[in-house]
């Protein structure tokens, strides 16, 4: 009968000491209380003492057998004196069972009500126990209690403290239903098998701070925490799902480490403040309609998976600050301002709505947290998550209102923009870039060069669906944007640069809202080539070098016509005539210049400098609008006519193309 923590130091109450076979020289022997008036413990009485002390208890009596080792016949036998009479449960009054071994086979507290104080301090279970619907009137003491086998608090009581602090829970442990009236703490705890929580009620604060869940699965799935609570630095090792919990009063999260698959917080609600600050998540964190009625700050902490907070309502004013690999919005509600401070997530925010001012910023540096002192130190980011680029994406902004959305620093690269409401107040601060279209020229299925622009990813889409394979495919499946949709989204975003004080920005999304009005086949034929033509000459009006070529090759093709067909071959000279008929008489003179004759010989004969720089000057004169003064012929004249009307568009067009690239 003797346990193994016989060799350990002398206990402080008055202990049995019956030495067994094998115990050193020097050990205590047993550590059971002794019942007096005999010497041994009540495991060392024989059956007679046994029978003599039991007679003697009760309803409600008071037992102390600390350091006594109980088999589960001489627990049963202790439990039958002091049963209730009518009830068939055991009602002990103050109950101390410190430094206990149960030995077993099991052991069963079940429906046992403890009137007094209830200890259990120190205690060894080394089988399966279970106070399922037992009643802890009192406090109840389980420090460094240590369970072996499986343990089975189901539907269990406790009115006045409860406190397992480092217990050690090896095996399955069952909480489910359990009501915990005054303070519980679980500081500390070690929690190896799988651990159940589930509708259990703690009326007043909580903690499990520095706690381990390292068992397959641990749940807290609809659970009533009406005071503080607190999980701060705790680690769950296997899937742990808090779904449906309402969390009345503030609840602390801070540095716990979740390592599962997936940490399920899905429909919970937390009335007061929940503080994450720190708080790690190795996979996926799902807050899916999560109801942050209290929450004013939500983080920093870090997802090395998906962050989704699809549903989730926000109440309050509130900053989300968080490291993720993906953060999911779908259907998210802001009834407040809201700030998302995120680093290398890609946001979906799909359907979400913001009643107020939202803004989502790229955070260019590690999160701090406040230490002591008030110093605030980086915290350690995950090491999957380094790798990621800083800078945040967004992802779609399909069915948001972009009346309220704010965007700073944000790679829109990969954004969808169909569906969006009012894109045209969107608002993009510091550097947003977009997708670029392909470099360089292309040659199949037919040549094509693209000059490098800023483009919406749809437009992507649309050309890889249209046989150009050099510009990105659309990603599972998301529906393809036609060009008139596109054109309109291009026209959004373009004032939403202009009303922005930004007109180079916008440049680019007048060419795309350009090129798909090019590619509409809902565009009337005549305004298709209008705009092709218009394409080719310059670039919509923006491509400056476009433009200023066709005005050199069109400048060049009329000084080589001027030189072969316009100017005449020789050079007219004035004629002057008259006829005096008399001395005295009045003389009537008439001047006439012969028509040019048109140029003769062959034609390289024509390419002379002399000819060459009458051609440049009658060609610079006609780019603004003056006359060369040269006589031509008459294919020369219409040249010069030519050469007056489109040279001069084309000047325009260069300079409308520059202005449009340094205005501000």
């Amino acid at each position: 009968m003797t346990s193994p923590r016989s060799v350990s130091d002398r206990p402080a109450w008055p202990f049995c000491g019956q030495r067994a076979d094998g115990l050193a020289g020097g050990s205590v022997g047993c550590r059971g209380r002794v019942v007096e008036p005999y010497r041994r413990c009540l495991a060392h009485l024989d059956a007679a003492e046994r029978h003599d002390y039991l007679s003697l208890l009760g309803e409600g009596s008071d037992v102390d057998h600390r350091g006594t080792t109980f088999s589960t016949e001489l627990l049963d036998e202790l439990s039958a004196a002091v049963l209730a009479p009518g009830t068939g449960h055991a009602v002990y009054g103050d109950a101390d069972f410190g430094d206990t071994v149960f030995a077993g086979p099991a052991v069963s507290f079940a429906g046992v009500t403890f009137s007094g104080r209830a200890s259990f301090e120190g205690a060894d279970f080394v089988c399966d126990s279970t106070f399922e619907r037992a009643v802890f009137s009192r406090e109840a003491r389980l420090r460094r209690v240590s369970f072996s086998g499986r343990s089975d608090f189901t539907a269990a009581a406790f009115a006045g403290r409860a406190d397992f602090r480092r217990a050690v829970f090896s095996g399955e442990v069952a909480f489910e239903r359990t009501v915990f009236s005054g303070g519980t703490e679980f500081d500390g705890a070690e929690l190896s098998g799988p651990a159940d929580f589930r509708h259990s009620v703690f009326s007043r604060e909580a903690s499990f701070s520095g706690s381990h869940f390292t068992g397959s699965r641990t749940h807290f799935d609809s659970v009533e925490f009406s005071g503080h609570s607190s999980f701060d630095s705790a680690r769950f090792a296997g899937r742990t799902s808090f779904a449906q919990v309402n969390f009345t009063g503030q609840v602390e999260f801070r540095h716990a480490v979740f390592s599962a698959t997936r940490a399920d917080f899905s429909k919970s609600v937390f009335l007061a403040d929940a503080e994450f600050g720190g708080a790690v998540f190795s996979r996926d964190a799902d807050f899916d309609r999560v109801r942050f009625a209290g929450v004013s700050t939500l983080g920093p902490l870090m997802c090395v998976g998906t962050l989704n907070l699809s549903g989730a309502v926000f109440s309050l004013p509130v900053t989300v600050m968080a490291a993720a690999r993906t953060l999911v919005c779908g259907r998210t509600r802001w009834m407040a301002t809201a700030l998302l401070r995120l680093r290398y997530a890609t946001v979906d925010l799909t359907d979400a709505v913001g009643e107020y001012p939202l803004a989502v910023v790229t955070h260019p540096r590690s999160f701090t947290d406040p230490q002591d002192g008030g110093i605030l130190r980086p915290i350690q980011e995950p090491r999957d998550l380094r790798g990621l680029g800083d800078k945040v994406k967004v992802r779609s902004l399909s069915g948001v209102d972009a009346a309220h959305v704010s965007l700073t620093d944000i790679d829109l690269s990969g954004c969808r923009f169909a569906g969006t409401v009012h894109l045209d107040q969107l608002s993009l601060k510091g550097r947003c870039t977009f997708a670029d279209a392909p470099a360089g020229m292309k040659w199949r299925p037919r040549p094509a060069r693209w000059t490098p622009r800023r483009t919406l990813v749809e437009e992507h889409h649309w050309r890889h669906r249209s046989g150009r394979h050099e510009w990105n495919r659309s990603e599972g499946d998301a529906p393809v944007i036609e060009p008139a949709a596109l054109a309109a989204q291009y026209r959004e975003l373009r004032k939403a640069f202009e009303d922005g004080k930004n007109e180079p920005g916008a440049a680019d999304f007048y060419y795309g809202e350009m090129e798909m009005r090019r590619n509409d086949p809902s565009t009337p034929p005549g305004e298709r080539g209008l705009l092709a033509l218009y394409w080719a000459v310059s670039g919509y009006g923006l491509r400056v070098s476009r433009s200023l070529g066709w005005l050199v090759v069109a400048m060049a093709a009329t000084v080589l016509l001027l030189m072969l067909w316009g100017l005449a071959g020789n050079e007219p000279k004035p004629l002057t005539t008259g006829t005096q008929a008399s001395p005295g008489q009045a003389v009537e003179l008439r001047t006439d210049t012969p028509d040019p004759v048109n140029p003769t010989g062959p034609l390289l004969s024509r390419l002379s400098t002399e000819r060459f720089e009458k051609s440049l000057r009658i060609v610079i004169n006609s780019v603004v609008f003056r006359s060369g003064g040269q006589e031509l012929t008459t294919a020369g004249t219409y040249f010069e006519m030519s050469a007056r009307i489109g040279e001069p568009v084309l000047l325009g067009l260069s300079v409308l193309a520059l202005r449009g690239r340094v205005k501000r």
